[in-house]
């Protein structure tokens, strides 16, 4: 039997739209109160609007140092306590290193790498503190089998991997479990630019998941009793050659 999480507080990071918004959305579901952490502060709006009165909106940058800083005490100002932390926010660029912008990859490594380092930096000290807590992670099947077709985005998510590895060997003597999800391709901005024809094509044939598909993985990984971590769990679409 799983656990109940109602009553919780969470905290998810890029939270407006994607994988962010479905995970927000089965947390709510399953009686957690949630800060959707995001930079669109039009969009959050929009969508905490709808979501009902457990749903607080926190407009934050992840790519600026002094906006992660205000993070944790605003999520408290508005939750109170924290119990799950979701370091989901990310970005993607795939195709040749050769034709690349090392600029581009810049901005992406900020956001997908020391924006996860900052955040969960951020909340452990009060995990630490009260004895428990829940740290997540939105990883990719690529920081588990190398994509040729997206080095840079590979190696992103081979950092946060190897980050969530050890980071829960450490906070396991806190009562702090520490898990990532790694989806294979979803349906998400991340993939805006496809041509709808590519994208319809796609879904047909098996070959991208829903947000919400890799919510309910993250349902399954919080709500397991509380000696048991789920580490690594991957999710692919059922069309894949990965």
């Amino acid at each position: 039997m799983g656990l109940d999480l109602s009553g919780k507080n969470a905290a998810i990071t890029g939270a407006a739209s994607g994988i962010g918004l479905a995970c927000a959305r089965a947390l709510l579901g399953a009686g957690v109160s949630v800060v959707l952490v995001d930079r669109d502060e039009g969009r959050l709006g929009e969508v905490c609007a709808g979501l009902g009165p457990r749903a607080y909106p926190l407009v934050i940058d992840l790519a600026d140092p002094a906006s992660v800083a205000r993070m944790m005490p605003e999520i408290l100002e508005r939750a109170g306590s924290l119990d799950i932390f979701h370091a989901n926010a990310g970005s993607y660029i795939g195709g040749e290193v050769v034709d690349g912008d090392p600029d581009a990859w810049d901005r992406m490594l900020n956001l997908n790498v020391n924006a996860v380092f900052r955040t969960v930096h951020a909340v452990l000290p009060h995990m630490v503190e009260r004895g428990s807590g829940d740290i997540l992670v939105t990883s990719s099947v690529a920081g588990l089998v190398p994509v040729v077709w997206e080095p840079v985005y590979t190696a992103s998510k081979h950092a946060v991997q190897a980050f969530v590895h050890t980071v829960r060997r450490q906070v396991i003597k806190h009562g702090i479990r520490v898990g990532a999800v790694a989806p294979g391709p979803v349906v998400t901005a991340l993939i805006s630019d496809w041509p709808k024809e590519k994208l319809d094509d796609a879904i047909a044939a098996g070959g991208l998941i829903e947000p919400e598909e890799v919510a309910e993985a993250v349902l399954f990984m919080l709500t397991r009793p509380r000696n048991v971590t789920i580490r690594d769990l991957v999710i692919l679409p059922f069309s894949t050659d990965l």
